[in-house]
């Protein structure tokens, strides 16, 4: 199953990449996928983290942990906006 991985402004800065796809062998939750990159440890530990204020969609749409993943689908995390 692959999966598309989207990362924006600091996050992005933290990991070092705007985008990955990864490979995996059974379906998962973003959560799920959210703790196997924390993982790595590190700075995607840090950019990552729980308690971390971070915004995730899921094919564009926000998301929250519980969210299953299928093959294809697209997974972003960015830290939350303001605008003025």
């Amino acid at each position: 199953m692959k999966i598309n991985l989207r990362f924006f402004a600091s996050v992005r800065e933290l990991v070092g990449t705007a985008q990955e796809v990864l490979e995996v062998a059974e379906p998962l939750t973003v959560g799920e996928l959210r703790n196997r990159l924390i993982a790595r440890g590190g700075n995607w530990e840090y950019a990552l983290a729980q308690g971390r204020a971070l915004r995730m969609a899921h094919n564009q749409v926000m998301c929250d942990a519980g969210t299953v993943i299928a093959d294809g689908d697209e997974v972003a995390f960015f830290p939350p906006v303001t605008g003025g």
